[in-house]
């Protein structure tokens, strides 16, 4: 049997929140977290630096019986598409450990033991080849999210943490009821690649097209089932914040990639129309939303809804640009707006203020911290040399092939983007040096950079460089459009 790679990268994790149970000093406990993701994060750069980016196989395989009465095995495995996630996901798993360090100061060890569970979680749902396994992972993530956001969020957080936990048990349960579907459909079996080779009638598609794409779009999450997102992000706190925004909301997206289009083409291929108007709805509902706010934490929770609606818009479009573009702005997007949540909170921390109206003159008070979020403002706003231009220059282009009134709606959205973004630095950077005044304003520590740099080194590389990062999706992407297109033209 291979070496068991994937499970050592997904269970780590959760290995490490089994020693922090037994670690008593608070500052064990921090530094115990901040080794288990560096080592989590080692494993996956090894995993990229041996992956085979010519074949659109699945790679690292492991498959043990579970329960072979159901059909039911523990499979795990990765490809150019959940490859990049996998490591996103390590990738930000340490910089929320830093993220926390400072601003959660009671119990510290549950919140930990959350965010290392929450973690090795995740991990599992890019990996899980198994329909049954996937769910388990899927599903699981809701009780840490829960709790970080219920028990260490803000003045309202039991009201966000049921709101997010309902809204997303919804959208579960008829995510089960498809996978139940699948099964007897597919040959009583829950392996995940077998499922993707039937051939299902175009009425059962349809019904799982649906089915999904309520629970899909939930995490995404897409108008008009969006409204969970603002207030889970207002009152999560920080490190909740960038993993929703930089893992939990592109679980919906990868549903689409990995359920949706492999397994019902026709569907796909038939209702495409219908996604790319929700999709473009998003993108311009989102911006108009983002550009009313002053709230900063809200300002950017509505960019999220704006910015995965780009998501959406390139992976049904249906072409090689489009998906190319959708996925790689899926990466882009947990890079930048995770670096701008990690920015709302390190403000909030000296200030205790997330109103915009509370800021400005934050380039004498804290310059370094205003170079690298004027950065990731750029980024966000797809400023050319930037990660998320490459993104979403692929995505307009695949879009406006699709349709172009679809097309038309992402460049007003990316317009508004602008205007939100540049009117938010403004007046918090740029602006009358009121927050001296009121605040005593330090800027970043070497903690602080720690989890700055890597993002900002993110969003250079692959603004300038996207070759590596477009090498490891494109056979994957490849062999998906092909298996829509040649089945879902039966329809």
């Amino acid at each position: 049997m291979a070496f068991p790679l994937l499970s050592l990268i997904v269970f780590t994790p959760a290995a490490g929140a089994a020693v922090l149970m037994f670690l008593r000093s608070d500052d064990a406990v921090r530094w115990t977290a901040l080794g288990v993701t560096v080592i989590d994060l080692a494993l996956c750069i090894a995993m990229l630096a041996s992956f085979d980016t010519t074949t659109h196989e699945m790679q690292f395989i492991e498959t043990r019986p579970w329960v072979p009465a159901l059909g039911i095995t523990y499979a795990l495995g990765i490809d150019g598409i959940s490859a990049l996630f996998v490591f996103l996901t390590a990738l930000l798993g340490w910089i929320c450990v830093l993220a926390s360090w400072v601003a959660i100061d009671r119990k510290v060890k549950e919140f930990m033991v959350s965010l290392l569970v929450m973690q090795a979680l995740m991990l599992g749902v890019f990996c899980a080849l198994d329909l049954f396994l996937f769910y388990v992972f899927w599903e699981a993530m809701l009780i840490p999210m829960y709790l970080m956001i219920g028990v260490w969020g803000g003045g309202g957080r039991v009201y966000a943490a049921f709101k997010f936990f309902l809204y997303t048990l919804a959208g579960s349960l008829l995510f089960l009821i498809g996978v139940i579907v699948l099964y007897f459909h597919g040959g009583e079996t829950f392996d995940i690649l077998a499922l993707t080779a039937q051939d299902l009638p175009f009425r059962v598609q349809s019904w799982l097209f649906f089915a999904f794409l309520i629970a899909f779009a939930v995490k995404v999450p897409m108008v008009p089932v969006h409204t969970w997102l603002p207030d889970a992000h207002v009152q999560a706190p920080t490190a909740g914040s960038i993993i929703l925004a930089g893992v939990l909301l592109k679980m919906g997206a990868y549903g689409f990639l990995r359920f949706s289009l492999p397994m019902l083409p026709e569907a796909s291929v038939h209702y495409s129309t219908l996604m790319l108007a929700l999709s473009a709805l998003a993108i311009v509902y989102g911006g108009l939303l983002a550009l009313a706010q002053d709230d900063l934490k809200k300002l950017v929770a509505y960019s999220s809804i704006s910015h995965m609606g780009f998501v959406t818009l390139g992976i049904f479009a249906l072409n090689l640009r489009g998906l190319e573009g959708g996925i790689l702005q899926m990466f882009n997007h947990g890079v930048t707006t995770g670096a701008l949540f990690l920015f709302v909170g390190l403000i909030y921390e000296r200030t205790h203020t997330r109103s915009i109206a509370d800021y400005g003159g934050l380039m004498k008070a804290a310059p370094v911290y205003t170079v690298f979020l004027a950065l990731f403002t750029l980024s966000s706003m797809a400023l050319p040399g930037t990660n998320s231009f490459v993104g979403e220059l692929l995505v307009l282009s695949g879009g406006f092939a699709a349709n172009l009134a679809a097309g038309a709606a992402a460049v007003l959205g990316a317009l508004l983007g602008a205007a939100y973004l540049l009117g938010m630095y403004r007046k918090v950077a740029l602006g009358p040096a009121s927050v001296g005044a009121r605040f005593k304003i330090r800027d970043v520590n070497a903690r602080e950079m720690a989890a700055i740099l890597p993002l900002a080194v993110f969003v250079v590389w692959v603004g300038l460089y996207p070759k590596p990062f477009l090498n490891i999706i494109d056979a994957s992407v490849k062999h998906l459009l092909a298996q829509v297109h040649d089945k879902g033209s039966g329809q």
